[in-house]
């Protein structure tokens, strides 16, 4: 008698692949029996979660309120800049300051901007009257509140020396031009020089932020202006803290931008670009409202889809309402999970448009994987045990999927998120993923139970009435038997599976699975994937990160193209930076005064130091010591009307009869080109480091700082954070899962995908903003709920080799994929309507996304898995040798039973 004897194997391994299978079947026996007991109380889940969506959509309608402070959605939560401006303001009030710390788009406290543009050729300088006229209709307008009217002279910032309304200095330029032409004067004499310019009382103003498109005359030494195409005019409005002068000041700046509007008509010869405070909030809620009719369309798509994909020609086993439900089971549960964020005081900013998208393009997934997990299970058995055998099947790798999302999210929200606006996406995405989770295996296995139901009681899946007999059918029109066929004509040729009439499952079985799996294909493949990192490669090259904020605007928003024409014709110079010396120093000493010199060189500046230094010199002025440096400083040098607002950037000290200077201000302008906030980043950080090692100490600020101080490693932190955790998690359930092969092919296709969209989203010029970010964090989760069941199906597969069991993979969880990300990708094209930077940035990372997906599922990895691990071939050798056991094992019991051979 022979025995087969088994290859020896580690006492350690046989217990770890035990554990494994120990946790796979109590996960499966645990989803078996929670399928077992949806299936006897159906009415139950279907009821509950219906009710918890009408308590939470309730509080969604009542509590909904916008989220109004931008800088707190999109700058960095902890940056050293806002350490900076509380130091700042500490010294010098920054309210005071707003004129000369000029900021592009993020100047702080209420304002209102308008840029005048003459038309191509034209000279605005010779408009002077035209604009004057237009700037007094702004100090006379008047805002009315409770029966008294303000104009811009009761809500100005006032100067400290003269209590008068802060203005741009282009304003006395302009009337010393006015006042040249009505004199009969040629406007060449009076000369104006770019960009610092000598004014009437004899003050030496920077005028580089207000006057541009400036050419100047060729051969100037003083830089003269030769002509001019644009003028902008800031009016800073003071800001006290009360509610009573917010009110009025958001009420004159509404006014000033219908004024604007109305000049524009008025003054057809200019073009006027009108920007006010809530200009940004307004614009960038502005997204929501344009894309309201066109996620309603996109939903439509999807429930279309959705439906067609799930339906068949067999009336019997089609579950087109199956589809549309499984849907509207993401909707309520995002319903729901909207109320949740409301209930808990949330507030809603326009980045949370993705979520609806993200949470269906997961959810979908689930009923999906149900769908064909039903499909799987046997007709022969009750539909109470088939729900049950299709929740065993399903849901173990729809937890493990769900769990990774919440997890990349969850790390997400976590206070290593630096931006506001990611964390509080994050956190609402976790809910929704968890109602998603429960409104799945509540209300859609509820659905599920009703439709296994009419089919074992062979109701049609659309009218729900009582089938014919075959008998009957053939008795009916050809018309009737279609709408009536129930596939009886077919189960002789597919008796075991009658749901292979599924199209999406004819295709893959009878046409892909062959192509994708020819020798001849794979090498074009192999050539494609080549192609495709090498660009993936490159664009990750080229990161940008997305620090501008009109990249979450409306693209038509007045914002914009205030931004746009702003950037053309006044980016020759960067933001105003505020050079703040925070301690005492000696400024009469000659090494003080060349590290000043040499911290300032390459800088345009507004100075008190330098031009008192000049003041010293031209009037051959000794002043080396501390009592005359200071003497003549305040005794004389600040006297003079020229210099009379050097005082606000001086603070004195007195100690008996010794004054001290403890803190002073300068500031600094750069040159730069077009691309302002990238240059400007980079003068910060070559700024910072120098405060550290220089014997002055100094800080520099600017309101631009605070958006884009480190916003690259704010923005990129949290997907790091998630690809981190997931991978740990990958990593840690090696040993845990049914093959450790299967976790490492997951790791290198979501590797894959993630750096694809990546790098097309850049070479796309999508730059790494927090929608961006976002959308790379989903990706992440996106592969893994789409490439995992394939690849653990693969790995799992005991066919004689692999080309056999990428196949059976692709025909047991292809359809789900192809109904997933098509009816995602169908979804997506509404967005591409929607006149708003934020939803083309979701649009095009999303689309990148599901393609990406969809690539590595039908095209890369079932060439790539034929070439690679894991073997198959000794599934082939353990075939082999249970057929020659079972040889053997005949051949004994004829041995011992000789009568057997007599008798035959």
């Amino acid at each position: 008698m022979c025995f087969l004897r088994r290859p020896g194997a580690s006492a350690g391994w046989i217990w770890w692949r035990m554990l494994r299978q120990v946790i796979h079947r109590g996960l499966q026996s645990f989803f078996y029996k929670l399928g077992l007991f949806v299936s006897r109380h159906p009415v139950f889940f279907l009821t509950v979660p219906a009710v918890l969506t009408i308590i939470f959509g309730f509080s969604l309608l009542n509590r909904f309120q916008p989220d109004t402070d931008l800088e707190s959605l999109v700058a960095p939560s902890h940056s050293l800049a806002k350490i900076e401006r509380s130091l700042a303001s500490s010294l010098f009030s920054l309210d005071q300051s707003k004129s000369q710390l000029y900021s592009d788009l993020h100047t702080p406290g209420r304002y209102g901007r308008v840029i005048l543009l003459s038309k191509p050729g034209g000279n605005i300088l010779h408009q002077a009257d035209v604009i004057l006229q237009i700037h007094r209709a702004v100090l006379e307008m008047k805002v009315n509140y409770k029966g008294y009217n303000y104009t811009f002279s009761h809500l100005c910032v006032l100067r400290n020396q003269d209590k008068k309304c802060v203005l741009d200095d282009i304003i006395s330029v302009l009337e010393d031009l006015r006042q040249a032409a009505l004199s009969n004067k040629t406007t060449a004499r009076v000369q104006v020089s770019y960009p610092n310019t000598k004014l009437k009382d004899g003050r030496s103003s920077f005028i580089g932020h207000q006057l541009g498109g400036v050419m100047e005359v060729p051969n100037s030494k003083d830089q003269r202006v030769k002509s001019a195409r644009a003028i902008q005019i800031t009016y800073y409005l003071q800001t006290y803290g009360s509610v009573t002068q917010d009110l009025i000041g958001e009420k004159w700046e509404s006014e000033f931008c219908k004024l604007m509007h109305k000049m524009q008509l008025d003054h057809q010869d200019l073009q006027l670009y009108s920007l006010a405070s809530f200009s940004l909030w307004k614009d960038f809620h502005q997204t929501s409202l344009l894309a309201r009719g066109k996620i309603l369309v996109s939903l439509m798509l999807i429930l279309l889809t959705a439906t067609l994909s799930s339906s068949m020609k067999d009336c019997l086993r089609s579950k087109p309402f199956l589809g549309l439900l499984g849907v509207l089971t993401i909707c309520i549960s995002s319903v729901t999970a909207a109320g949740i964020f409301f209930i808990t005081d949330g507030k809603y900013n326009s980045t949370l448009l993705g979520i609806p998208f993200f949470a269906m393009g997961h959810g979908t997934k689930g009923v999906f994987e149900l769908l064909s997990g039903w499909r799987r299970t046997r007709e022969n058995l009750p539909f109470k045990d088939r729900v049950a055998d299709a929740y065993s099947d399903v849901m173990v790798s729809y937890t493990m999927t769900s769990s990774l999302y919440f997890i990349a999210f969850g790390m997400g929200a976590s206070p290593f998120t630096n931006i506001e606006a990611v964390k509080v996406f994050c956190q609402n995405m976790c809910v929704s993923i968890l109602l998603n989770y429960f409104y799945i295996f509540s209300f859609f296995g509820s659905c599920l139970v009703f439709a296994g139901q009419l089919e074992q009681n062979r109701y049609h899946s659309i009218f729900c009435c009582k089938i014919p007999s075959a008998e009957y059918l053939d008795r009916k029109p050809v018309w009737f038997q279609t709408m009536m066929n129930d596939g009886h004509k077919h189960t002789s040729h597919h008796e075991t599976n009658p749901y292979q009439h599924h199209f999406i499952q004819h295709f893959l079985r009878e046409h892909y699975n062959e192509w994708i799996t020819n020798i001849y294909v794979k090498p074009f493949v192999v050539i494609l994937y080549l192609i495709y990192a090498s660009f993936s490669f490159m664009g990750c090259l080229q990161i940008n990160d997305g620090a501008n904020i009109i990249n979450l605007l409306a693209s038509e928003s007045p914002s914009v193209s205030y931004a746009l024409i702003q950037q053309k014709y006044f980016s020759n110079y960067s933001p105003v930076i505020g050079f703040y010396i925070y301690e005492p120093l000696e400024y009469w000493n000659g090494t003080v005064q060349e590290d000043l010199k040499t911290l300032s060189q390459g800088f345009n500046t507004v100075s008190w130091i330098e031009q008192y230094y000049q003041y010293l010199r031209v009037g051959n002025i000794s002043a080396t010591n501390k009592s005359d440096f200071i003497s003549i400083l305040q005794s004389s040098f600040l006297k003079k009307p020229e210099f009379q607002h050097f005082k606000n950037d001086i603070i004195f000290s007195k100690a008996g009869d010794e004054n001290n200077i403890i803190a002073s201000r300068l500031y600094l302008v750069a040159r730069t080109s077009e691309n302002t906030q990238r240059e400007a980043v980079e003068l910060l950080e070559k700024l910072r480091p120098l405060s550290l090692i220089q014997s002055i100490k100094f800080i520099v600020f600017n309101p631009t700082f605070v958006f884009m101080d480190h916003y690259g490693l704010s923005v990129t932190m949290p997907v790091l954070i998630s690809g981190f955790g997931i991978l740990l998690v990958l990593i840690l359930t090696f040993f845990l899962v049914i093959h450790p092969l299967g976790n490492f092919w997951l790791i290198l296709s979501v590797t894959s995908i993630e750096l694809g969209v990546l790098g097309l989203m850049t070479l796309w010029n999508v730059d790494m903003d927090c929608i961006s970010i976002l959308c790379l964090i989903y990706t992440l989760n996106f592969a893994i709920d789409h490439c995992a069941p394939l690849l653990y199906t693969f790995v799992l597969a005991t066919e004689h080799t692999r080309t056999q069991c990428i196949k059976n993979s692709l025909q047991e969880h292809g359809t789900a994929i192809l109904q997933n990300v098509s009816s995602f990708l169908i979804g997506l094209v509404p967005l591409l309507f929607v006149p708003s930077n934020l939803t083309f940035t979701l649009f095009k990372c999303l689309l990148l996304a599901g393609s990406c997906t969809l690539l590595h599922c039908f095209v890369i990895l079932p060439v790539f898995l034929t070439f690679f691990p894991p073997s198959k071939k000794h599934h082939k050798k353990k075939k082999r040798a249970k057929r020659k056991e079972r040889e053997e094992i005949e051949c004994i019991e004829i041995q011992e039973n000789p009568d057997h051979v007599t008798a035959v």
